[in-house]
């Protein structure tokens, strides 16, 4: 279960946590693709998109979450990496065939808000993220189970807290799903404030200041 917690306002905070089998490859962030300059995030070297883009120079992020519903037809199936990378480019949810993906939740942050898009394989849902403290999990948001929102909501420093959103399931087969990373941002004023933790140790990570002539396209 990945999950994304988002405080708005200036600034808006936001943390993704990555669940994901421990032995898919995947490598931290940097500017990973050509066709999306200046986006930066951690790459799934196996499908080779990204479950959290920044666009710095437009104060902008993007993270996808695995939703539950109907799959894809494994014939015309893509992957879902894709899809934050287009966002945060574009600012929104892409134009896309969404019947050639496996049910999502999207979330955009920019400026003091963040928006949501759901899909479960049959039907898309868009909404405002509401103010406050907010926990998004492959249930979609209000699947809070753990009671994340008022414990993250009190507090001032979220990188002392991730422990606390954080999972590992030891599988019957021998494989292990378990959180591999977490991303703290900060988002408003000139600068985008990105944090990295492969989950021993937090690391920042240097983006370029905000550029307020960027436009919402790109």
């Amino acid at each position: 279960m990945c999950t994304v917690i988002v405080r708005t306002g200036e600034p808006l905070t936001l943390l993704g946590v990555r669940d994901e089998f421990a032995d898919r490859p995947w490598e931290g962030p940097g500017e990973h693709w050509p066709d999306y300059p200046g986006v930066v995030g951690g790459r799934d070297l196996k499908a080779g998109g990204t479950w959290l883009a920044v666009l710095p120079s437009a104060g902008r992020a993007a993270a996808l979450l695995n939703g539950r519903g109907r799959a894809a037809d494994e014939r015309t199936k893509v992957s879902r990496g894709e899809l934050p990378l287009r966002a945060v480019v574009a600012g929104a949810l892409p134009e896309v065939d969404l019947t050639r993906y496996d049910p999502f939740h999207l979330v955009l942050a920019e400026g003091a808000g963040a928006r949501l898009w759901s899909w479960d394989g049959l039907h898309l849902t868009a909404s405002p993220v509401p103010e406050g403290t907010s926990v998004i999990v492959n249930g979609g948001l209000g699947a809070d189970s753990r009671n994340l929102a008022p414990l993250f909501d009190a507090a001032t420093d979220w990188h002392e807290l991730v422990g606390r959103a954080t999972v590992r399931h030891d599988l019957p087969d021998g494989r292990r799903h378990a959180s591999l990373s977490a991303t703290l941002l900060t988002l408003g004023g000139e600068r985008v404030g990105y944090d990295f933790s492969d989950l021993t140790s937090w690391n920042a990570v240097a983006v370029p200041r905000v550029d307020r002539g960027v436009s919402r396209d790109g």
